[in-house]
């Protein structure tokens, strides 16, 4: 399995962005697929996960109403929309697969597989 991350740039508070994430491999519908951010000085951010099947979506507290994750079977491809930007939403987003989502969006863990990030940068 391998996954890799695109969409990211530069955006003004309040604008908005769509992050993809590419998986490549066998049996893309049985990985719970999410996305976490790591920002200098901070810890990892666990943001938003969706399941095989794409009928459970969990998000961290802060983006909820903000954010939306979808999967598109026929392309092997996970997405995250994100709008209303705000500077503490600026990182390295990173997508990553695991059988299920994780408790409380926690990426600390082992996963099955993970890719290099996408920039997000939201200037105030």
């Amino acid at each position: 399995v391998q996954l890799q991350a695109s969409g990211g740039g530069l955006v003004q508070t309040g604008g908005s962005l769509r992050v993809s994430c590419t998986f490549s491999g066998s049996w893309f519908d049985i990985y719970a697929i999410g996305w976490f951010r790591q920002a200098p000085g901070r810890k990892r951010e666990g943001v938003s996960c969706i399941s095989g099947s794409g009928s459970t979506t969990d998000y961290k507290e802060s983006v909820k109403g903000r954010f939306t994750i979808s999967r598109d079977k026929a392309k092997n491809t996970v997405y995250l929309q994100m709008d209303s930007l705000k500077p503490d939403d600026t990182g390295v987003y990173h997508c990553a697969a695991t059988r299920l989502c994780p408790y409380e969006l926690d990426y600390n863990g082992a996963l099955d597989a993970w890719g290099q990030g996408t920039q997000v940068t939201v200037s105030s």
